[in-house]
């Protein structure tokens, strides 16, 4: 069986233009995410970051799916939305970008820094991107759930799913890359437009 990485949408592919990010392709990307990551968070404490990221991706896909001709890329849906009062679409998006970004975060870190115990790189890519979101409460039971993230080991193996670990290596940095573009583009997009901060 081929391993998942080799054929889920990438974020490096996500068609990106003057208008902005293709939606669609985006939200594909996204949906390739939480596949990939699925088994990891599925049997993990962090189960619900997954829930998290798809209940946002479906709450975007309603509102792209209700106007698809003025939502081709993300910029235009928020847009769109605004004119209309409406802001579920934009509200989603937000926590998506936000949700995103923590991932993008620690999986760079991962990467950047190779002997860094996992558990660090996810903590220390909570503390920049989502800390401050939280409540106390809620910070305590992201700060367990983090401890219970596996080695760094288990972890490329699960979501390597037995592929060739060079060659998922290089994958994931370019779809960290892909994906770091589009989730700067959004944060600047979202604040500088007055729609929301991630």
């Amino acid at each position: 069986m081929t391993p998942y990485f080799e054929t889920a949408k990438s974020f490096a592919d996500v068609q990106i233009t003057d208008a902005g990010v293709n939606t669609e392709e985006f939200l594909l990307a996204s949906d390739g995410l939480v596949a990939l990551f699925g088994e990891f968070l599925r049997v993990r404490a962090d189960a619900k970051l997954k829930a998290d990221i798809k209940s946002n991706i479906s709450g975007l896909r309603e509102r792209y799916n209700a106007a698809r001709a003025v939502s081709v890329t993300l910029e235009d849906l928020v847009r769109q939305e605004h004119t209309q009062g409406s802001l579920e679409g934009t509200k989603c998006l937000i926590r998506l970008v936000r949700g995103l970004a923590f991932t993008c975060l620690a999986l760079q870190t991962t990467q950047d820094e190779p002997t860094l115990a996992l558990h660090v790189c996810f903590r220390r890519a909570y503390d920049v991107v989502l800390r401050h979101h939280h409540t106390f409460v809620v910070r305590s039971v992201v700060t367990l759930a983090i401890r219970a993230v596996p080695r760094r080991d288990q972890f490329y193996t699960q979501i390597s799913q037995g592929g060739d670990r060079d060659k998922f290596a290089a994958e994931l940095r370019r779809w960290l890359v892909g994906l770091d573009v589009i989730v700067q583009r959004m944060k600047a997009f979202l604040a500088e437009g007055g729609y929301g901060r991630v």
